[in-house]
This record gives C-alpha cells, sequence and structure tokens, in this order.
C-alpha cells in the first residue's frame, strides 16, 4: 500500500494494510525523525538553482502541517490563443508513419485512469524549494475533477510521516511500477514531478551510440539523492514509456529545471505545432541569455555553470543530428505518451510564489489554462502556458512525445 489517507493499494495489498518496499531502506539513511515545523513560507521570489542541494549540510524537516491550497483567478491576464473551437479527439484507427509504417495508437482515454504525484522540498538544505509539495496537492484536486479517483492517486511528497510515502529514490521506482501495472490501451496514466532537475553527460549505450543532442541526459533528484543519487532520463523512459502497450496514455508534467527531454521523448514541437529539430546555435544563444540574466541577479555562480555549459554546446554541435535520429530509432514508441516540461534542456523553471502561494510556475500555469478552459488541443494548451509564464520568467514549457501528434487534437485526460 502506498499510505496518505489509507486509500492506495499495492501489491495486491488491501487498503489497510502496508506493503513493505522490496528493499529496506539503506542503513546510512537519515534524517527522517519528525521535527519541530520549519521556518515560515514568506519568501521573496527566487530561480531554482542550475545544481540540486548541496552535498553536505542536508538536513531533512518534514513540518508539523501541509502547506495550504492554491486558488487559481480565472480571470487571468495573459492573452489567451483560441481555445473555444471544437477540436477533433484523437482518432481509434491504428496510425502509422514512415517508411517502414511504423505502428502506433492514441489513447481515448476511457479505461483506467491512474496518477503519481511527486513533489520534494528538501526541506532544512540550502537550496529548499516552496512550490512542489503545494503543487502535488494542486494537480491531485485538478484530476479529481477529470475523472481519477481517490483509491487510484498516489501521492509522494517529505511531509509525510510514513517511510513508504516520502520520495525516496526507491519508492519513486517503486510507485512508477505501480503506475504502470496492468496497463492497457486506452488507459490514461498521468505523472507529476515537481522538484530539482539537473543534467549529466551522457554516456554511449552498448552500441557507441549517444541519443541527446546536446549532450547532456536529465535527470530527477530524489530527496534521498545524496546516499542513493539521481534517476535519469533513460531510467524514465525504459520504465514509463518503453513497458507501456500501443493505445495507453501517459501523460507527464515535468516541474523541474533541465525538464525539456527528460522523459526522452524523441519528437519534440514548437508553438507552430511542428517538430523542431537540434539546432545548437540557437541552444547556445538562449544558454548566454539564461547567463547574463543570472549575472544581472547577482548569482555569479549560475553565470559561470551557463558559460561552461554553453562551451560544451558548442563542442557537441556535430553530433547533434546523430544524436536525434537515433533517439528517434531507438526511443519511438507505439504507447501514447506525451510529456508537457517546465523550460528546455538548457534553462532553469522557477519557483515562485502566485496568488498568495508557493508554487512552481510551470505546475501554475497548466492548471490555470486547463482550469480557465479544459477544452484545450495539444498545441493550445502548449502555446497558453507559454502566454503565463513569458510575463515574468524566461523558461519556455516544452510539449514532446513518443510518436508523432496531431497537435490540433483535443488534449484528454
Amino acid at each position: 500500500m502506498f499510505p496518505g489517507q489509507g486509500r492506495h493499494t499495492y501489491g495486491g495489498q488491501q487498503s489497510n494494510e502496508y506493503a513493505p518496499p522490496p528493499a529496506a531502506p539503506p542503513p546510512n539513511f537519515s534524517g527522517y525523525n519528525p521535527p519541530a515545523p520549519p521556518s515560515g513560507y514568506n519568501y521573496q521570489e527566487y530561480q531554482r538553482p542550475n545544481q540540486p542541494p548541496p552535498s553536505s549540510g542536508y538536513g531533512y524537516q518534514r513540518p508539523d502541517q501541509p502547506p495550504p491550497p492554491q486558488s487559481y483567478n480565472n480571470q487571468s491576464s495573459y492573452q489567451q490563443y483560441d481555445s473555444r473551437g471544437q477540436y477533433s479527439r484523437p482518432p481509434t484507427q491504428v496510425q502509422s508513419f514512415g517508411v517502414e509504417n511504423y505502428n502506433y495508437s492514441y489513447s481515448n482515454c476511457s479505461g483506467r485512469k491512474k496518477a503519481l504525484l511527486v513533489g520534494i522540498n528538501y526541506f532544512g538544505s540550502r537550496n529548499e524549494l516552496r512550490g512542489p509539495i503545494n503543487d502535488v496537492n494542486n494537480v491531485e484536486r485538478f484530476l479529481l475533477t477529470q475523472g481519477f479517483s481517490n483509491d487510484n492517486i498516489v501521492k509522494l511528497t517529505d511531509d509525510q510521516r510514513v517511510q513508504r510515502a516520502i520520495p525516496t529514490r526507491q519508492n519513486i521506482l517503486d510507485a512508477i511500477q505501480w503506475l504502470i501495472k496492468g496497463a492497457q490501451p486506452n488507459d490514461s496514466l498521468f505523472f507529476h514531478y515537481s522538484g530539482h532537475g539537473g543534467q549529466t553527460e551522457d554516456q554511449p549505450d552498448q552500441y557507441g551510440n549517444y541519443d541527446e543532442d546536446d549532450g547532456y541526459d536529465e535527470v530527477i533528484y530524489p530527496v534521498d539523492f545524496e546516499t542513493n543519487g539521481f534517476i535519469i532520463d533513460d531510467l524514465l523512459h525504459d520504465l514509463m514509456v518503453k513497458t507501456l502497450p500501443q493505445g495507453c496514455r501517459l501523460t507527464a508534467l515535468f516541474d523541474s529545471c533541465h525538464s525539456g527531454s527528460v522523459l526522452d521523448l524523441p519528437y519534440m514541437y514548437s508553438t507552430k505545432g511542428v517538430l523542431k529539430e537540434p539546432n545548437v546555435m540557437a541552444e547556445a544563444g538562449q544558454g548566454l541569455l539564461q547567463s547574463a540574466m543570472s549575472y544581472a541577479r547577482g548569482n555569479t555562480m549560475g553565470m559561470i555553470q551557463g558559460v561552461g555549459g554553453i562551451v560544451k554546446t558548442f563542442m557537441n554541435q556535430g553530433k547533434a543530428q546523430k544524436a536525434q535520429e537515433y533517439s528517434k530509432q531507438t526511443k519511438t514508441a507505439p504507447c501514447d505518451a506525451i510529456s508537457f516540461s517546465g523550460c528546455k534542456d538548457s534553462q532553469t523553471s522557477a519557483d515562485t510564489q502566485e496568488n498568495g502561494g508557493a508554487v512552481g510556475a510551470m505546475s501554475y500555469a497548466f492548471l490555470a489554462v486547463m482550469s480557465q478552459n479544459p477544452n484545450q488541443s495539444y498545441l493550445s494548451l502548449l502555446q497558453n502556458m507559454r502566454g503565463i509564464l513569458q510575463a515574468k520568467y524566461s523558461q519556455k514549457p516544452q510539449l514532446t512525445s513518443s510518436h508523432p501528434i496531431d497537435c490540433n487534437l483535443q488534449f484528454i485526460l
């Protein structure tokens, strides 16, 4: 069982039973005794750093009470792209593309609905975040209006007092196994992550090939990353995309830094609804802009890291096209997986404050658009989220998929 409200089942256990994890927490894992509550949530807006919390002096503290709920102002002033029309629902027929007629299917999302929501505030660390747990609670409330039930929503947050519900690396991986277990065509699975993200140098596969056009794999950081490490995008893809049957929907929402391709989905779309090709010169320019903004904010370390990334981007430009083609060859999948992420791989994602509450900017934008008007296409949703964020932030939300999609189809859950 995944604890929380005594309602989640795992591994065939009854709803009032606890199923122990496959492996116990590491013996040196510490910092989970109930402490005094942390300091208040009043703070000035800041950007999530490029690096995870520091490896020294890490102290985890759970608050005594959950964060307050977040409300959304439906009178948003952003310029909304037209989403009043009647978009066509995804076709039910098997689709094919390419010279080899690769087959895939859209999901009509009429089957079972399951969701895994992960929010990590990293309490007590120097790079503590304020919004992720709020994000998870807000997304949960939204999903309950979209046909998801409490019995099929699992939350992992680091304010929990039950070990099984804390977002450790093993618990996240176990929960992903719960999410995908028994998946069928036309099911609708939802994965939400709000927390720190980063990058690590891309490693070749067993054949010596690379699949990252910028030379970096993307990662997410569990609460115990110091002792048990990060979770790399290749593993997320293998667990949540490769394993799903044709026609099963996975909707992923990543609110973290460097998250553009964190699910390793090989088809990325622009705000014009067309496939994007690798453009290392443009990415380097974006990185230079990020570095300049870091310098203007007095973030010298962010500036240095950004410049270093630009140099490596230029060094990798000869590999970019080859890596993208290899990614399409090896990571195209027949399931219906899509991912909305908070920023490009080269960008950071903001942890901020909206309507008096601490939130991740991307989670807030997604919920604001869908709450104001749930009748969206893939394209209008991407455009409208960008419309919300562009007034305050340099980050640009990204849309990726496991197979080519018609961006003008209706976005359904």
